[in-house]
């Protein structure tokens, strides 16, 4: 039966006693409201862009902040997560629960890995004044644990208020081949020669920009494109790198002195800003040796390369709308969620996303070596060393997850040719959580007090519309709030009061820095000690903040929480059936210090079969059981370099059997693999070590790999031509070690 609470009209017993009523009209846009399009990127630091002082060519972005504005004191989240959930809201990140990213998720409201209803989104709002919402790319706002075929759905992208999303979950992915959905489904990367999720995304975009344009072409739309450029890992065509060769051989010292002088002409900051000294544990150039230089340099190719390679894209969007005529009434935002990533360590990774150097030691001299020419294609994981993030961030000092400026101050560009004048240079203070605002007062709508039955949180962002066409005008913005991991911020009226944490020390009691930041921009006159009550008062507030926030208690006891399903039941057996959809490996069964069983139930066709029985991971790391020339055959992959493999001593024979891999664990992270053939053991070998913390980058499948084989004795997808009954993986205990990892600082202590 129909709802009839909204007819208005009249119903008598024929039609000409009757007067029809449709309901309530849909609400209306705001007259002449712009097509909104929010471009993200990832990692990128403060002056990679062109515009931003530096020497990769980003013409693109360029473009738009010649033909709009370019903001110089515009600041971010310094991590992901709650960057993006700052932006997407109006609300400070720990008020609507995302102090940390959302796998570091811990039991208290300001820390609980999902975005609070409380908090509507810039998407539900929108659509509730008649514009469409598309999602395409990282998400990284799902709690771990409903990153599964079973959900729920609410805090997926479709359910905060998108009608489409095209993308992925988690903090990174591999952009040769990533691990897809599209809105509530996993699926397969698309197979296609020179596949990139950074081409493959803006493809997505401007398909779902023209089908929906077609369908309503008076409707506005708001795109969110989150792009995974330039987290690692760095992935990008070979003739690109190609073109930067020689480009760094200088170094990094070199290379940040002349973003620095670029900055400087551009008029970034004020002529007698200070270029810090390098990082601690940031070494001089010349005191690398050799093969570590060629490596870096190297290492810096790709990543400018990467970064020249997201312009295109971008540059391919911009090109699209002008040819349907929509530039001029589109407004643009483009920033990036955090300050450039020193994850890399002192001379960068072949294949970081394991993580296992943070474990088990540094790769070696000959494995940097030996990827000097593929460095950037699918067979590594690469990433640059914190010398070059160094360089990302010029002239700031600190990176990603700190709170000084390299963590949190980020390139943003507003672009509007209708309404915002060109080339401007914009030196208000202004955060992420201004952005909504700005976007609600430009359409004239306000912000809703109730959503969906649910009190909302009022905003707490200063809109910048002032600012348009008015690069003087002094900052509106009273005090701006920062907190990840234990790393402190507040920022109030012009002052900056921050410090580094170092885990397990007395929040009370460390030391924090004092900045006038209105005339110091690089953060390097430490005015703490000329200052005292001013700081006091500062750290006073910031307590105080916190507190307001949500922020309270102060965590930094983040290191444990990585890789832990929170709120998740425990899971200790899986049974898995062919053609399911890849189980992302945020919810896969998590093997580290285990002893686990995989069983396969199948069935052997008197020709005989061939194909994988389950796969988890990729070539960089993972394992697979799988039947190959009438052997079955257990692999793991603990890394490009280092493979175990168990080959049954006698062939499979015809009819239905039990396949069987046995790992037991020792104490030292390592263990011993035994493989069964119906009971009867048929082979057996030692794996010393086993990477930790869901290491591997890519799903489980059944029945079938997936992207990157894990082995390299079959191509993807090397299907089971048998029948598989089902396949189950049986857990057990943890196995505790007397000397448990564990990454206690940031960036880790990491030696060459």
């Amino acid at each position: 039966m129909s709802d009839q609470n909204d007819f208005s009209g009249v119903i008598g017993r024929t039609i000409e006693a009757s007067k029809e009523s449709w309901g309530e009209e849909p609400r209306q846009t705001p007259k002449g409201a712009p097509d909104i399009i929010f471009v993200l990127l990832d990692d990128v630091g403060f002056s990679d862009l062109g515009c931003y002082g530096s020497e990769i060519d980003t013409p693109h972005m360029d473009r738009l902040a010649q033909g709009g504005v370019r903001h110089t004191n515009f600041h971010v989240m310094s991590m992901c997560s709650p960057t993006r959930a700052c932006l997407l809201t109006g609300r400070n990140s720990h008020s609507v629960g995302m102090g940390n990213i959302s796998e570091w998720a811990a039991g208290f409201p300001g820390y609980r890995g999902v975005v609070s209803h409380r908090a509507a989104t810039i998407a539900e709002i929108l659509r509730e004044h008649g514009y469409g919402t598309i999602a395409v790319g990282k998400w990284h706002l799902t709690p771990m644990k409903e990153v599964n075929a079973a959900g729920p759905y609410a805090n997926w992208p479709i359910g905060r208020g998108f009608d489409r999303w095209y993308g992925f979950q988690g903090p990174l992915t591999d952009q040769w081949n990533p691990d897809l959905y599209q809105d509530n489904q996993p699926i397969e990367t698309p197979m296609r020669d020179n596949y990139h999720l950074s081409e493959d995304l803006v493809d997505r975009a401007i398909h779902y920009i023209d089908n929906y344009k077609v369908a309503a072409p008076e409707r506005p739309y708001f795109l969110y494109l989150a792009f995974g450029a330039c987290h690692w890992p760095h992935h990008v065509p070979a003739d690109l790198i190609a073109k930067y060769k020689g480009r760094y051989s200088e170094g990094w010292d070199v290379v940040r002195k002349h973003r620095y002088e670029k900055q400087k002409a551009l008029g970034i900051f004020a002529p007698d800003t200070i270029l810090p000294e390098r990082n601690p544990g940031v070494p001089a150039w010349p005191e690398l040796s050799d093969d570590e230089r060629r490596f870096c340099e190297r290492s810096q190719e790709v990543y400018a390369a990467f970064v020249d390679h997201t312009d295109q894209q971008i540059g391919r969007l911009l090109t699209f709308l002008e040819a349907r005529g929509r530039m001029e009434n589109t407004l643009i935002v483009l920033l990036s969620d955090n300050g450039a990533s020193p994850e890399g360590g002192p001379v960068g990774a072949v294949a970081l996303n394991p993580r296992k150097h943070l474990y088990h030691g540094p790769e070696s001299a000959e494995e940097r070596t030996a990827a000097l020419d593929i460095l950037g294609s699918e067979n590594t994981f690469p990433h640059y060393a914190f010398g070059w993030a160094q360089v990302s961030n010029t002239p700031l000092k600190w990176y990603k997850m700190n709170t000084y400026g390299g963590g949190v101050r980020s390139p943003f560009i507003m672009h509007w040719p209708a309404v915002i004048a060109a080339g401007a240079l914009q030196r208000q203070y202004h955060h992420v959580i201004d952005v909504v605002p700005t976007v609600l007062d430009l359409l004239g709508i306000e912000a809703p007090n109730l959503y969906r039955g649910l009190p909302q949180m009022p905003m707490h962002g200063t809109s910048m519309k002032y600012t348009f066409n008015a690069p003087d005008e002094p900052t509106r913005k009273v005090t701006q709030f920062f907190e990840l991991a234990g790393d402190r911020a507040i920022w109030h009226r012009g002052w900056k009061a921050v410090t580094r944490h170092n885990s397990g020390a007395d929040f009370e009691t460390e030391k924090w820095a004092l900045y006038n930041l209105d005339e110091d921009f690089s953060e390097c006159q430490d005015l703490a000690n000329s200052y005292p009550d001013r700081l006091k008062e500062l750290i006073g507030l910031w307590w105080s903040e916190a507190e307001a926030l949500g922020a309270l208690p102060v965590d930094d006891k983040w290191p444990a929480r990585a890789g832990v399903s929170r709120g998740a039941p425990p899971r200790n057996a899986y049974v898995l059936y062919p053609g399911l959809d890849s189980i992302d490996r945020i919810v896969a069964p998590d093997i580290y210090r285990r002893s686990y069983t995989i069983k396969a139930d199948v069935e052997i066709p008197g020709t005989g079969a061939e194909g994988v029985l389950l796969a988890f991971g990729s070539a960089l790391a993972g394992y697979v059981l799988y039947v190959q020339d009438a052997r079955l055959i257990y692999e793991f992959v603990f890394s490009p370099r280092v493979k175990h493999v168990i080959r049954s001593s006698f062939p499979v024979k015809p009819g239905r059997s039990s396949f069987r891999f046995d790992f037991a664990a020792g104490r030292n992270g390592g263990g011993h693999g035994l493989l069964y053939i119906d009971d009867a053991p048929v082979g057996k070998t030692k794996i010393p070590r086993t990477w930790p913390l869901r290491a591997a980058q890519a799903g489980l499948t059944c029945g079938r790999d997936k992207g990157l084989a894990v082995s390299a004795a079959y191509q993807s997808p090397f299907p089971f031509r048998g029948t598989i009954h089902s396949v189950t993986v049986k857990l057990g205990d943890e196995v505790k070690s007397e000397a448990q990892p564990a990454m206690a600082v940031w960036p880790p202590p990491l030696s060459r």
